[in-house]
């Protein structure tokens, strides 16, 4: 029987010690994610409205547009991909098929939140969730819903922001009752509350290292040794690569080449190779 990507990441998630993360914001990123030895990746609501759409992320993209994005990434990488589900496009019905259309998409697991819809970057201000009650039950429905029970239901809280730190740890504690197999509280603001978090949330965490925004930036060692179970660069890959190419365009600008950049770009022969041109070559 084949071993689905979901199966894997149980395994990934069974293994002693961190699991090191990245989002990646399109495929071919993915695609050099995996070949650098990543074993695990995020598909960020951020990465996919700002790479496929240049819109800022506020619930503009939709689940039909998140899926294709799912699919298209899971189809050309092996390793697993959790997506992110934001508020699950609606009430019960819409969460449902969110977790139904990411699971045919070939997505290992995905990310739940409380916010209000439409949502926010959960490093923007003026941030509201729902009640915990309503976000249980859309976790019920998400648990229900999925086919594979591998699947991942990663559940995410933005009440720290809004209710502060005890109400997001207690409303951590309820969505993994519920049956939560990951929680996720999004941006603490000091190191102390990074810290706490683990020692009072039973179920397995992830930390989001985001870079620029309102949590402090922890080493990985250090968020294993408190407890932490993933530890994510959500947007690193987006801001790198659009740091690189507005460099590659003042070069070109004031310069008139881009050769002398050339120590610092994939070689066309590696590109190639990356993306399987002989796969596809023999077919002539």
């Amino acid at each position: 029987m084949k071993t689905t990507t979901a199966k894997r990441l149980r395994e990934l998630l069974a293994r002693p010690g961190l699991v090191r993360s990245l989002a990646a914001h399109d495929v071919l990123s993915a695609l050099v994610m995996e070949q650098a030895g990543i074993e695990l990746l995020f598909l960020g609501g951020f990465g996919v409205a700002a790479s496929r759409f240049g819109w800022p992320d506020i619930g503009l993209v939709t689940l039909n547009e998140m899926t294709e994005a799912v699919q298209r990434l899971a189809d050309r990488v092996q390793i697993p991909v959790i997506a992110d589900g934001d508020t699950g496009h609606g009430d019960l019905q819409n969460v449902a098929r969110t977790v139904r259309e990411f699971e045919v998409a070939g997505a290992a697991g995905v990310l739940l939140e409380d916010q209000v819809s439409p949502k926010r970057c959960g490093h923007f201000a003026n941030k509201q969730v729902i009640p915990s009650d309503e976000m249980t039950r859309k976790l019920g429905a998400a648990l229900e819903a999925r086919q594979d029970p591998d699947f991942i239901i990663l559940a995410r809280t933005d009440a720290l922001a809004i209710e502060g730190a005890n109400a997001a740890i207690d409303r951590s504690n309820k969505y993994g009752e519920i049956g939560a197999d990951l929680c996720f509280i999004e941006a603490p603001e000091t190191m102390d509350d990074l810290e706490r978090i683990p020692k009072e949330v039973s179920t397995p965490l992830l930390a989001n290292m985001l870079t620029g925004g309102r949590t402090p930036i922890v080493a990985f060692e250090t968020l294993e040794e408190w407890g932490y179970k993933i530890a994510v660069c959500p947007i690193a890959s987006l801001l790198l690569t659009a740091f690189h190419i507005r460099r590659l365009a003042e070069t070109l600008k004031t310069q008139g080449r881009v050769e002398q950049l050339a120590n610092e770009m994939f070689s066309f022969e590696d590109l190639k190779k990356l993306l399987g041109d002989a796969d596809w070559m023999h077919f002539e």
